[in-house]
């Protein structure tokens, strides 16, 4: 696992790849959307309220994910990331992990993140590792927009 900055050439198969996935998902060019990927400020995802981390395999990036400060005691978590060649192997489940130990060294105390109604596999990440769903499960998720998640530490 490595925190890196966000135009690190290490980052940009997870904006690439997410630019391509979201496209397709919800429509736009992955241009207009690496441009929303990208909209926040760099350094939101730099110590000492947040990071963007990195997990490597023979030195490239098969996972990754990143937080930033929500509110004084909130991190907001984005880009949760795998590589599709590298799905169904755990390995979001370990940036989880790996996010929430440093959240709550940095001083966290919740977590808070939005996944896309089109997301089924992120839903069901987040829910199966103790978030809990700030919308109605049962609802059709295309009837709520991005779902939202918190998970208190």
């Amino acid at each position: 696992m490595r925190a890196v900055g966000v135009g690190d050439d290490l980052a940009r198969p997870l904006f690439d790849d997410l630019a391509r996935e979201y496209g397709t998902r919800y429509g736009g060019t992955p241009e207009q959307v690496r441009e929303e990927l990208l909209r926040y400020p760099a350094e939101e995802f730099t110590a000492p309220g947040g990071i963007l981390l990195l997990l490597l395999e023979r030195g490239a990036a098969v996972a990754g994910g990143a937080y930033r400060r929500y509110d004084g005691t909130t991190a907001e978590l984005k880009r949760i990331w795998t590589h599709p060649a590298h799905r169904r192997r755990g390995l979001a489940r370990q940036v989880l992990a790996e996010l929430e130990r440093r959240a709550v060294g940095a001083g966290y105390a919740r977590l808070f993140l939005t996944t896309g109604p089109r997301q089924p596999e992120a839903r069901h990440l987040y829910l199966r590792t103790g978030f809990r769903p700030l919308f109605d499960v049962s609802a059709d998720p295309e009837t709520i927009g991005p779902l939202a998640f918190e998970k208190d530490l």
